[in-house]
């Protein structure tokens, strides 16, 4: 018989159990179906499970491990009564109330969960360049996150990849810390904005790689430095330094609510602002999923404090949900 639930969080990350905290604490005994252990960041415990320290979450002055940051997480939630499920949403349907989900390779039964509300948690994912070696490194010089990682390369010669706004953003916020930024940009121009790129042509800590990919990651237990090649000539060199930071971009993990929820052109779910509200009645987002602009564990967790009281909210101006609150 399929379990029926007040609240269904599909995700795990900061947003999602952040979420699960406020609304166990609120008796509404949520679901919470965080995923299946994988590579990608779109794991149980979200993109905090690949990094290493993390010094900029409130409350921790010596820092602390992202895995065991978002183990307290998880520990909080189910102390209140949080219900989690290490499975992976397949398919979702949300045209009538209580709302339908599946899990598994087998969607065309009857739903595995209904929920009178669902609260979207599924973040993002950081595009990388696929080389071997990158995730293993990740958090070990291999960063995505300037604003998360910057810190740790005071004083030395790193990268960055990408020739975007973003990639020139990091960049510039990096010079704060690093001793050189070298951006590696595999074309002969930049699709930044001007403005963008008069900053970064105007710092004298940066330079820029033209016509160049990275070829190689190099390192064992942390990395060394990269092989680059020249997409013009064809020659490769070796470019000595202790960080990577790759800003070609992120996805949001949407795809399983195409056809179901409003979204951006770039992918990212629509939220009502200042409220965590989709396009469709009782389902709320949070986090990275409809976030295109900070990306913070912070600012997550603080989304999904907003999507956990809308939730709460929406069921009590409902008065048909199934506990007792």
């Amino acid at each position: 018989m399929t379990e029926e639930f007040d609240v269904a969080i599909v995700g795990s990350g900061p947003a999602g159990l952040t979420a699960a905290i406020y609304t166990a604490r609120a008796a509404l005994n949520p679901l919470v179906l965080e995923g299946e252990p994988s590579s990608t960041s779109d794991q149980p415990g979200g993109q905090l499970m690949m990094t290493t320290d993390v010094e900029n979450y409130p409350g921790f002055p010596d820092g602390i491990l992202g895995p065991e940051l978002m183990a307290n997480f998880r520990a909080q939630a189910v102390r209140f009564g949080a219900q989690i499920e290490t499975v992976k949403v397949t398919k979702v349907d949300f045209s009538a109330r209580p709302f339908k989900l599946w899990v598994g390779a087998e969607t065309d039964g009857d739903p595995t969960y209904l929920a009178n509300t669902v609260i979207v948690s599924t973040g993002a994912k950081a595009l990388m360049l696929g080389l071997e070696n990158e995730e293993r490194l990740v958090g070990h010089g291999v960063s995505t996150c300037a604003t998360c990682d910057g810190f740790f390369f005071r004083d030395q010669d790193i990268a960055v990849v990408g020739g975007g706004d973003s990639a020139l953003e990091e960049a510039g916020f990096l010079t704060r810390f690093a001793k050189s930024v070298t951006i590696i940009v595999r074309r002969d121009e930049l699709r930044a904005s001007k403005i963008m790129q008069e900053r970064a042509r105007n710092n004298d800590k940066i330079t820029f790689l033209w016509n160049t990919e990275v070829a190689e990651i190099l390192g064992d237990e942390a990395l060394t430095g990269v092989n680059v090649k020249n997409n013009v000539t064809g020659e490769t060199s070796q470019l000595d330094i202790t960080g990577l930071f790759v800003a070609i971009g992120h996805v949001p993990n949407t795809q399983l609510f195409e056809g179901q929820l409003a979204m951006k052109d770039n992918g990212y779910l629509i939220t009502q602002s200042p409220s965590s509200r989709t396009s469709v009645e009782g389902v709320f987002a949070c986090g990275d999923v409809q976030d295109d602009i900070y990306r913070q564990a912070i600012t997550a967790s603080g989304s999904g404090c907003t999507a956990a009281i809308d939730a709460e909210r929406w069921l009590e101006a409902h008065h048909d949900g199934n506990s007792e609150h």
